[in-house]
């Protein structure tokens, strides 16, 4: 081989020696930034999962922020006192709670039972088997091109839809938002899936109520994707309550006009009115049937010893001319049309301001006794005579119950009216009647009409009450921040004679309106 051939050998191989160097040297560098690469993305993949990690526990714990604190509060309490101290501290409030249930069950339930039922509810009822309830009742919605296995948002808790169709597919169930517990009703908020109307539950209504074990399930729409499933857990207003009986002739005037007995609330416990004092004056609303007379009739059964004896004397409005005309013997005065409607009204007023002239500066509040008599005043179907009659006969009737209902508290003076159309236009002195009734109406509307704003939105469904359901209605008054369902005690006709017996035996008078006023409608 010449000396050329030799060099070019030579030149070649140091230059595939050069290549091979320098391609073991890319290598390692490939293989230094691919390890980097590779280690990059699974700290990404970390920092990633603990943000999403992060934000699911930090949804969690703002959308359960009372079970959060909780749990919190007692780790806290078992590490720094340990468990002795944690044990006796919660012996020692359960035991706290359970007295004031026993003693109090009302203020116990809004105050404290209600959030914990719902909080029970909510864990352990709902959102074990509501998805389940949906299912069965076909109110889930199947997607058909995911996986079985997809995740849903159940209660803020993520887990694995256990529904499948028969093809295998996902299957995505409403999510519960919230439950809020009642006495008798529990309202669980849910979201609508895509493909879903609220309509597709109002079709599912009793389906549910038999999957939840309840006799009734209603549907309300909050948004157009929020519905509230609201199931009625227990109803103790189902039978008629009776009212008190007529005490004996012999009794004495023993009663508490500032409690009288009305019938029964929602709780099981006795429902009092007052028939003097604060919020004594009362407007009750309802349509034909739905049992006004019953809580007209029943309080002044309860004061039959007090009617009797004097102490209380009571006054008819009766525009029907039926209803008090069965009972007439009970009151004082009695008027049907417009103009012997003024006429009672006249002669209450001019007792009115003869008390005034009498007591002031000397009380506050006039004593009640035989000489000064608490007056009631019962107006039945009110709205006749303050928008269904001529100008000047409603503008003078409207005058008279405005000037009763702001002046005589204080002086012995309570006006009960009963309406069917619950508007301003009908009563344009609603607002004067601190304390209201509403029974079953007939539109969604009366119910904020008669109770007050956001009465309807607190559980106060007066619209759907049934008619069979009589003398069943809410009340949100004096010292009621919730609305309060209620049952009035059913007094039958024979009872109202009774009662009429019972008055008129013991001596009751009725006022003379024609001998105590003259020939132009000034006292006499």
């Amino acid at each position: 081989m010449n000396t050329n051939g030799i060099g070019v050998l030579l030149v070649g191989g140091g230059v595939l020696g050069v290549m091979v160097w320098l391609l073991h040297k890319l290598g390692r560098a490939l293989a230094t930034i691919a390890e980097v690469l590779a280690a990059a993305a699974v700290v990404f993949i970390a920092l990633w999962s603990a943000v999403k990690l992060l934000v699911w526990l930090g949804k969690q714990v703002f959308q359960r922020w009372r079970t959060s604190l909780g749990v919190v509060a007692l780790v806290a309490w078992w590490q720094w006192l340990g468990w002795l101290s944690l044990t006796i501290t919660a012996g020692s409030v359960g035991a706290v709670l359970l007295a004031w249930r026993l003693l109090d069950l009302v203020s116990f339930d809004r105050c404290c039972g209600r959030f914990l039922r719902a909080w029970w509810l909510r864990w352990f009822t709902y959102a074990r088997k509501l998805p389940g309830w949906l299912h069965a009742c076909g109110l889930s919605i199947s997607d058909g091109t995911v996986p079985v296995e997809v995740t849903v948002n159940l209660v803020g808790r993520r887990r694995k839809a256990v529904s499948r169709t028969a093809g295998g597919t996902a299957v995505q169930v409403p999510k519960v938002l919230g439950v809020k517990s009642g006495p008798s009703w529990d309202e669980v908020r849910v979201r609508l899936v895509p493909g879903q109307k609220p309509e597709d539950f109002d079709d599912a209504a009793r389906a549910l109520a038999v999957a939840r074990k309840v006799t009734r399930c209603q549907v309300r729409e909050l948004e157009p994707n929020v519905v509230s499933l609201d199931f009625q857990r227990r109803d103790l207003l189902t039978a008629p309550v009776d009212c008190a009986e007529l005490p004996d002739l012999a009794a004495v005037d023993g009663v508490d006009l500032r409690r009288v007995f009305a019938g029964r609330t929602e709780y099981g416990q006795d429902w009092r009115l007052p028939l003097t004092g604060p919020g004594a004056h009362m407007l009750v609303a309802g349509a034909t049937g739905a049992g006004k007379n019953s809580v007209m009739w029943c309080p002044l059964m309860s004061a039959a010893s007090a009617i009797r004896a004097g102490t209380v004397r009571v006054s008819g409005i009766d525009p029907k001319g039926m209803e008090l005309a069965y009972g007439r013997g009970i009151f004082a005065r009695y008027g049907v049309t417009g103009k012997e409607a003024i006429e009672v009204l006249d002669d209450l007023l001019d007792g009115l301001e003869s008390r005034k002239r009498e007591f002031a500066g000397h009380t506050r509040n006039v004593p009640i006794s035989t000489e000064h008599p608490l007056e009631v005043l019962e107006f039945d179907e009110i709205g006749a005579l303050t928008k269904y009659t001529d100008r000047k006969t409603r503008e003078a009737i409207v005058e008279r119950v405005a000037i009763l209902t702001t002046q005589g508290r204080a002086l012995g003076y309570t006006v009960r009216g009963y309406v069917q159309e619950p508007t301003k236009d009908t009563v344009p002195v609603r607002e004067l009647f601190p304390r209201r009734v509403c029974l079953r109406v007939t539109s969604k509307t009366h119910v904020g009409m008669v109770l007050g704003d956001g009465a309807y939105e607190r559980g106060a469904w007066a619209n759907r009450i049934e008619e069979s359901a009589a003398g069943v209605g809410y009340i949100w008054g004096e010292g009621i921040r919730e609305p309060l369902r209620v049952r009035a005690g059913w007094v039958p006709d024979e009872t109202v004679k009774a009662l009429e017996t019972y008055v008129t035996n013991g001596g009751a008078q009725v006022v003379d309106l024609a001998t105590r006023r003259g020939p132009e409608g000034v006292a006499a």
